[in-house]
């Protein structure tokens, strides 16, 4: 099993580079991070594959926190160690913690206006569909194996459809991943 295999052999990145492309995730993910850091950190740096990138995030939705955040800290870590986490996470938080304080400030004389609900409303929406579209993407180049594709399966009933806690779920669901992912290993 691939352990987040980079996408070439390409020199690992420099902490610049790392802030750089964590700045942009995070000054580009209104509405959500997921679509646009698979962008940067598979297609446009390089720094992981298709295959990889699903692991990372596989491995970033089992830990608390968020996401995003997360994989700021493990690619930092994994490219420059301490340092390189915290320059990704830094580089990550640093414009929408600014955006949002200016934001804030603005919605706040408009709050009470119905256009205002109109708009989040719409923005939900987006969200949404931001989300679908890179599970969608994410699932069909991760070149899943069969167990997994019914592992994924069951996650999407039990939390989408059901709405089961998604941690008592991640408690059922890890473990029985991990014995599918076992046996799935020895087929090979």
């Amino acid at each position: 099993m691939a352990t987040l295999e980079t996408a070439t052999d390409a020199p690992r990145p420099t902490l610049s580079d790392l802030f750089t492309g964590f700045l942009k995730i995070g000054l580009m993910g209104f509405g959500g991070v997921g679509p646009i850091a698979r962008h940067i950190i598979v297609t446009e740096r390089n720094w992981l594959d298709d295959r990889g990138y699903a692991e990372l995030i596989g491995i970033c939705q089992a830990l608390p926190g968020a996401n995003t955040v997360n994989a700021a800290v493990m690619l930092g870590d994994r490219f420059r160690g301490m340092a390189g986490a915290l320059i990704c996470v830094f580089g990550l938080m640093a414009m929408p913690l600014l955006s949002l304080v200016a934001i804030a400030n603005a919605y706040d004389a408009v709050s009470d206006h119905p256009l205002a609900q109109v708009a989040l409303t719409g923005a939900a929406a987006s969200a949404a569909g931001l989300i679908l579209g890179t599970a969608a993407r994410l699932l069909t180049k991760a070149g899943l194996a069969r167990w997994a594709w019914v592992m994924a399966a069951v996650a999407f009933v039990a939390i989408g459809v059901l709405r089961l806690p998604m941690l008592p779920a991640l408690l059922v669901l890890v473990p029985l991943g991990l014995i599918a992912a076992t046996f799935g290993a020895r087929r090979i």
